[in-house]
C-alpha cells in the first residue's frame, strides 16, 4: 500500500541519517574510538543481517564477495575516521555527494551519455562539494573531508556492484561477514585496546550497525522493489538535511551559510540530474 510504503522509506532515510548522527556523537563525546566503532558497526550489522537471513532462508550461503567487503569496510572505516572532525550534517553532505558523483562518473564510464540537463545537475553537484572544501573559517578540516569522500566513493562502487544482485539481502550479510577481518586488523593497527570505550559509546556502535545499518539495509531492499529508480534516488535527497537538522537539534551543532549553499548546490544538482532522465540507485 502507499502509505505502507511512504511509512517505511521515511523510516529508512531517518536511519540513514541516524548513522551520521550516532557517529558523530559517539566520537565527539569521546566515548568509543574510531577504530571501535567501526569494528563494533560492522560486527553487530553482519549478526543483524545474518538472523534476518537465516529467518527467511532454511539454507542460507554466504553471498557476496571479496572486492565489495573490501569497499564496504573503506567506506566504514573512513566514515567513523572523518566523523571526528565533521558535523553531522557537512558528513552526510559530502557522503551523500560522493555517493551520487561516483556513481554518475561510473555511468559515463561505460558509455551512458548525458542529456543537457543532467551535464548541468552534475556540474552544480561537483561544485558544491568544491564549495564546502575551499578553505575558510567555516570549512571542514581538509583531512577528515577527503576521507569522507573517499567513503562516499567506496559506497557508491559497493551500491553498483550490489545492483544485480538476486538476493541483495544474503550479499550484505555475507560482505558484512567478510569485511570483518578487514576491520579486525584495523583495530589492531590502531592500537584499538587502548582507545577509550564505554559503555554509551558501545551503545552507539551498536545502534549504528544493528539498526541503523543492518535493519536500516533490510528494510530499504525490501521497498526498492515499490519504488521507481528515479523515485528512490530522489528521496535520499532528504538523508542530509534529515543529518543536519539532527545535528542542530540533538548534538548543538552550528548551521553555517558555506553548508546550506553547498546542500543547495549538491542536492539541486542531484535532483537536476536524476530528473534529466539517468536511472540512478544508491544505497
Amino acid at each position: 500500500m502507499p502509505t505502507r510504503i511512504a511509512l517505511l522509506s521515511t523510516l529508512v532515510m531517518i536511519a540513514f541519517a541516524a548513522n551520521s548522527l550516532l557517529c558523530r556523537e559517539a566520537l565527539a563525546s569521546g566515548s568509543v574510538g574510531a577504530a571501535s566503532f567501526t569494528l563494533l558497526r560492522l560486527f553487530s550489522g553482519a549478526l543483524c543481517l545474518y538472523l534476518i537471513v537465516s529467518l527467511r532462508q532454511r539454507k542460507w550461503s554466504v553471498g557476496g564477495d571479496w572486492i565489495s567487503a573490501l569497499a564496504l569496510f573503506t567506506y566504514a572505516a573512513g566514515f567513523s575516521f572523518a566523523y571526528i572532525g565533521l558535523d553531522a550534517g557537512a558528513g552526510a553532505l559530502l557522503l551523500f555527494g560522493a555517493v551520487q558523483i561516483t556513481m554518475i562518473v561510473v555511468g559515463l564510464w561505460s558509455g551512458e551519455r548525458l542529456q543537457l540537463r543532467q551535464a548541468l545537475g552534475a556540474v552544480t553537484a561537483f561544485a558544491g562539494l568544491l564549495w564546502l572544501l575551499l578553505p575558510g573559517v567555516t570549512a571542514p578540516p581538509l583531512a577528515a573531508a577527503l576521507l569522507m569522500v573517499l567513503a562516499g566513493g567506496a559506497w557508491g562502487l559497493y551500491s553498483l556492484r550490489g545492483r544485480g544482485a538476486v538476493a541483495p539481502t544474503s550479499a550484505s550479510a555475507g560482505n558484512f561477514l567478510r569485511s570483518l577481518p578487514l576491520v579486525l586488523l584495523l583495530y589492531w593497527i590502531c592500537g584499538g585496546e587502548e582507545e577509550t570505550t564505554s559503555a554509551l559509546g558501545i551503545t552507539y556502535a551498536l545502534a549504528s550497525g544493528a539498526l541503523a545499518s543492518g535493519l536500516g539495509y533490510a528494510l530499504w531492499y525490501a521497498v526498492l522493489p515499490a519504488l521507481r529508480a528515479t523515485t528512490a534516488a530522489t528521496i535520499q535527497l532528504s538523508v542530509p538535511v534529515i543529518a543536519a537538522l539532527g545535528g542542530i537539534l540533538l548534538l548543538d551543532e552550528a548551521l553555517t551559510l558555506r553548508l546550506v549553499i553547498a546542500a543547495i548546490a549538491v542536492l539541486g544538482g542531484v535532483c537536476l540530474f536524476i530528473l534529466g532522465g539517468q536511472r540512478v540507485r544508491s544505497p
